[in-house]
């Protein structure tokens, strides 16, 4: 039963990798996990089916993922920012939304996957 579905936006293949690796290792097989690097993709994953939470790096291939992340926050989508950018980076709006610095811990991610998918559906 996969009603767990996490996008990861991430355009270098061993973080994402890394992230798919952690989040699997937690959920196993009742997670559909969507592993994207780019906008284009990103935006598409978000809008075609519900997702559960998101990971966003914010530099992607086609550019930044604040768009997508507005769309999921209008959404009621839980979802991080996962960058090794900095929070001031991230325009006004978006600020509140938990930011996970890189070099991350593979445990600040579980931790946040596992409360974002606990949290009672939105919409």
């Amino acid at each position: 039963m996969s009603d767990i579905r996490i996008l990861i936006v991430e355009d270098d293949p061993f973080i994402a990798m890394d992230i798919e690796t952690a989040v699997a290792e937690q959920f196993g097989p009742a997670a559909e996990l969507i592993v994207v690097d780019s906008v284009s993709q990103a935006q598409r994953a978000a809008t075609a089916a519900k997702i559960s939470c998101a990971l966003l790096d914010i530099d992607v291939v086609g550019g930044k993922t604040f768009d997508v992340a507005a769309n999921l926050l209008q959404k009621g989508t839980p979802f991080a920012f996962v960058s090794g950018s900095t929070p001031s980076d991230v325009p006004e709006m978006l600020r509140k939304v938990r930011f996970l610095r890189k070099p991350f811990s593979t445990r600040e991610i579980t931790s946040f996957v596992t409360a974002a998918v606990a949290q009672p559906a939105k919409g």
